[in-house]
């Protein structure tokens, strides 16, 4: 795997900085982890299906947070206004009609209590820093490094249509109504992909810039695979579930 902490030091081109992003999301994102993987081949346990809804709803419920401190930094209204669709996108217009909503639909259809998850008590800790983690840099670095780390929707709809193919072949207990949220995030995800990339390449016009942003979207593909690390450490075989955390049924 390639290392990526010095691949701007001599700047690149336009195509030549894309070509670096789109490298990082083929060798980093986590559709190449043993989890993503366990769940393609119709191999996990209901129980472990659960525990990743619960978990990736706290993930869910931070983007229009991380997507909010994003507005804050930006300056520029034509900017914002092509933003803000994100907070739309998973709040709704009322609030609670979005993807938000439909995550937990998606929790709740797999038999977990809408308010346990929605109340985040019974996440893993290490699913809780991660967020944390992701919702302190888009607040505290620049707007480039911010906008570069969403950048990891370049390659959500491939992982998306593993991910609904699978569970669909695979898992008796999920049907289409479950997976609704799905069916709004490829188009959403390749929007705003297009929309942030266009900036990112805009506006790095330094190496340093560049590798700012390169560096950005490693750290959100570590995010994402941490997340992945933590539910397979504390489900899988033999698991580790810390105190406090999620305890499902031995459910098959």
């Amino acid at each position: 795997m390639r290392d990526f902490h010095d691949a701007a030091r001599c700047g690149l081109s336009k195509g030549e900085l894309e070509a670096v992003l789109r490298q990082v999301g083929r060798e980093r994102y986590h559709n190449h982890h043993p989890f993503h993987h366990r769940m393609t081949r119709g191999a996990l346990s209901k129980a472990e299906m659960q525990a990743w809804a619960l978990n990736r709803y706290c993930y869910q419920a931070v983007i229009p947070r991380k997507d909010a401190m994003i507005l804050a930094h930006a300056e520029d209204p034509a900017f914002r206004a092509a933003w803000r669709k994100r907070i739309e996108d998973h709040d709704g217009e009322d609030g609670w009609s979005g993807g938000i909503a439909r995550w937990l639909h998606l929790a709740t259809s797999l038999g977990l209590d809408a308010e346990a998850v929605k109340s985040e008590r019974l996440v893993l800790p290490a699913t809780r820093f991660a967020v944390g983690a992701y919702l302190s840099f888009c607040t505290n670095r620049t707007l480039l490094e911010a906008v570069a780390s969403s950048l990891t929707e370049m390659f959500s709809p491939l992982i998306i249509d593993e991910r609904v193919s699978a569970m669909l072949a695979k898992y008796e207990y999920i049907t289409e109504d479950t997976l609704a949220y799905f069916s709004w995030r490829p188009e959403q995800a390749s929007r705003d992909a297009e929309f942030a990339l266009a900036y990112v390449l805009g506006h790095a016009d330094s190496a340093k810039r560049q590798q700012q942003t390169i560096d950005a979207l490693v750290f959100k593909c570590d995010i994402l695979w941490a997340m992945l690390d933590a539910l397979q450490n504390a489900y899988g075989a033999p698991g580790n579930i810390p105190p406090g955390a999620f305890r499902p049924e031995a459910v098959r």
